[in-house]
């Protein structure tokens, strides 16, 4: 049998786990690979998670409620407080992962044939959870040259039409890196009153934001707190990747009265993670000055180095745990295949992430990867000098 949907048939391949099978190979021949090419930080979890799952004792693993446990809403809401965002319980829903939290609200504001106007390059999942419901993407080109910061509001306009029902945005960016100053956001407010659209703010990187710079939420811009939806996530705030526990906070009652629908369909959210969650909302702030000077000596690492190869475009990332890079290659996929197959330093290599399926415009992308700086400094300095090495080779082997 193979009489698949054109609704699967049309998705597209996760990018960041599609050349997989490379590494994999080289593993299999004695190869060490440092994986630049996924979002999983080696930061530890908080013990607090672990130690509530732990101490949990009840004799039956109940069903939690659909909207979340009334103990992890409350977190949230004090979560959300301390950046002067202040929700109502039936404004805040729990959802299995960002994951899901993105697939809802693009169901509870659009139907099929419809489209969301987004940044790339952007989050593949973006355009996957897109396709599998049948809602299109329309881009809005940022680029490399000018630290991926959107373009004016003219051009922005110019994208949109009729089809067009929410933007929809990552900040800071997944993969770009780039937080989105005040400015830019009113922009976006603007046009989103004119043209009565759907703010979704992906917002799961929050906390990841360096020098100095100040960051804003559209959370925090009253003008638009009707239309706005407030995508969250553990996974990358507090090293919990594996917890899937994210949220949707929003200040129209009724969207969130309706995705509870959804909410409902799926019945609950898994119970012990939830409890766990509760936990990481409780650790310290000063837990998020640490994990971020780490986070920002990671990024100066692998910046330098790349800085030193003839060639590369590259502006220094600002926010999250990701740079996107210009190489000076035809084909960045082939690069980072060769570099699997081919290219060895003392029996160890990279992988990297080709960024052309972080794009919806066709051809864009093909000459950039994105590259994710989650290991420990050591082996971040011997991976980014690897890095630099194979690419000036393969420059070289292809001139």
């Amino acid at each position: 049998m193979n009489n698949f949907s054109n609704r699967v048939t049309a998705m597209q391949a996760s990018p960041i786990r599609k050349l997989v099978p490379f590494a994999t190979a080289a593993k299999a021949d004695g190869v060490k690979v440092y994986h630049l090419n996924i979002g999983q930080p080696d930061i530890k979890t908080p013990r607090g998670f672990f130690d509530a799952v732990k101490n949990f004792d009840d004799e039956v693993l109940e069903y939690a409620v659909s909207q979340g446990i009334p103990e992890l809403i409350e977190a949230l809401q004090d979560y959300y407080k301390t950046y002067d965002m202040h929700f109502d319980k039936d404004e805040l829903l729990i959802t299995n992962g960002g994951s899901e939290a993105l697939l809802f609200a693009m169901m509870a504001t659009c139907d099929p044939g419809d489209k969301l106007l987004i940044p790339e390059p952007f989050y593949t999942n973006y355009n996957g959870f897109g396709q599998c419901i049948n809602v299109g993407v329309a881009p809005i080109t940022t680029k490399a040259e000018n630290g991926f910061h959107l373009p004016s509001k003219e051009e922005i306009l110019s994208k949109i039409d009729d089809k067009v029902k929410a933007i929809l945005l990552s900040n800071p960016g997944n993969p770009t890196g780039a937080i989105y100053s005040k400015e830019e956001l009113e922009m976006i407010a603007e046009i989103a009153i004119e043209k009565d659209l759907w703010i979704i703010s992906d917002e799961v990187y929050r906390e990841f934001v360096y020098d100095g710079l100040e960051y804003t939420s559209f959370g925090n811009l009253k003008q638009v707190e009707d239309r706005v939806i407030i995508i969250d996530s553990v996974s990358k705030r507090y090293s919990a990747c594996g917890a899937r526990i994210g949220s949707i906070a929003s200040k129209n009652k009724e969207l969130i009265a309706q995705i509870m629908k959804l909410c409902q369909g799926r019945l609950c959210v898994p119970t012990l993670e939830q409890i766990g969650a509760v936990e990481l909302y409780k650790t310290p702030v000063s837990y998020f000055k640490e994990v971020n000077d780490e986070y920002r000596k990671r990024r100066d690492v692998l910046y330098s180095e790349l800085m030193k190869v003839d060639g590369v475009i590259c502006e220094k990332p600002t926010g999250a745990f990701y740079i996107v890079a210009k190489l000076p290659v035809d084909n960045a996929e082939d690069f980072v295949k060769w570099m699997l197959t081919e290219f060895r330093v003392d029996n160890e290599t990279v992988m990297a992430t080709p960024a052309e399926g972080f794009y919806a415009t066709p051809g864009l992308g093909r000459d950039e990867i994105r590259l994710a700086y989650i290991l420990k400094e050591e082996d971040l300095r011997k991976a980014a000098k690897i890095l630099k090495e194979g690419l000036e080779a393969y420059v070289k082997l292809n001139k």
